[in-house]
């Protein structure tokens, strides 16, 4: 029987808004080998609950300012948010430009573990799980619904993947409620990713949805300076907040997690 264990190491106060850290062990699922012990960050709603649960995965970048904001949000919507840290266990700060070294699929087993860990607290809603996530996090999250992993008998039910990498010969068989949100003019996870594996035909196409925003880049929903990063493979991309597209994907991505979990 897997071992769940909620070891609060750090209480950060911010605005009002809390940030608890928690461990929990990511789990063997579906092909994958269990993973390392996981460090992460819960982020509750005043009130004792229940409340829906929700998984929020990272980008390339690791946990981050905007990891926080997103916690925060999601908490402010009346979710218990955990957001597990999927690089530090592995030795690593950062993935961009060589996504490979903690793959989607190995961050699989963290969101297996964070559901787990969900699911075990007194104020959380079992079997009531929604997952997001951005870039690296959101091909994850694309990664994490296919009927292969079985997430959806551990109690996922919808889940939201920004700006994700789209790869057809992998991500068809989604297998719970799914909303992808990307912008025409990013260069680094190029919507025309997702559009062909739109036209390789998802296997229950009923359950997905994509927004495509015209004149959005990548990284549109973080409020940062317009900039050009440089990653480890060499290739530069444009990061962009868009002062359109931002604000209707979180009316989405907020009525989406209404729709499909009991808060």
């Amino acid at each position: 029987m897997i071992r769940l264990a909620a070891i609060a190491f750090l209480v950060l106060l911010a605005g009002g808004a809390s940030a608890q850290g928690v461990r929990f062990p990511g789990v063997a699922i579906g092909s994958s080998q269990a993973g390392p012990e996981i460090d992460g960050w819960m982020y509750r709603p005043a009130g004792a609950g229940p409340y829906s649960g929700i998984v929020l995965a990272h980008s390339c970048s690791g946990v981050s300012s905007h990891t926080g904001a997103w916690g925060k949000l999601l908490a402010s919507w009346g979710y218990v948010v955990v957001a597990p840290d999927s690089f530090g266990p592995r030795g690593e700060k950062s993935v961009c430009g060589r996504g490979r070294v903690v793959s989607p699929s190995m961050r699989v087993v963290d969101i297996a573990g964070a559901m787990d860990f969900l699911n075990a607290q007194p104020f959380v809603r079992r079997g009531d799980i929604g997952l997001i996530g951005h870039s690296h996090g959101g091909a994850t999250a694309l990664r994490a619904v296919q009927r292969s992993y079985g997430l959806a008998a551990r109690g996922l039910k919808a889940a939201v993947a920004y700006y994700p990498g789209c790869y057809a010969q992998f991500d068809r068989d989604v297998a719970v409620p799914l909303l992808v949100l990307i912008g025409d003019k990013d260069d680094w996870t190029p919507a025309d990713d997702c559009r062909r594996l739109q036209a390789a035909g998802f296997a229950r196409p009923d359950l997905v949805q994509v927004v495509y925003y015209p004149d959005a880049h990548h990284s549109f929903d973080s409020r940062a300076p317009d900039r050009t990063l440089t990653v480890a493979d060499g290739k530069s991309h444009r990061l962009a907040y868009d002062p359109s597209a931002a604000p209707d994907a979180e009316a989405r991505t907020r009525a989406f997690f209404a729709k499909h979990l009991g808060n």
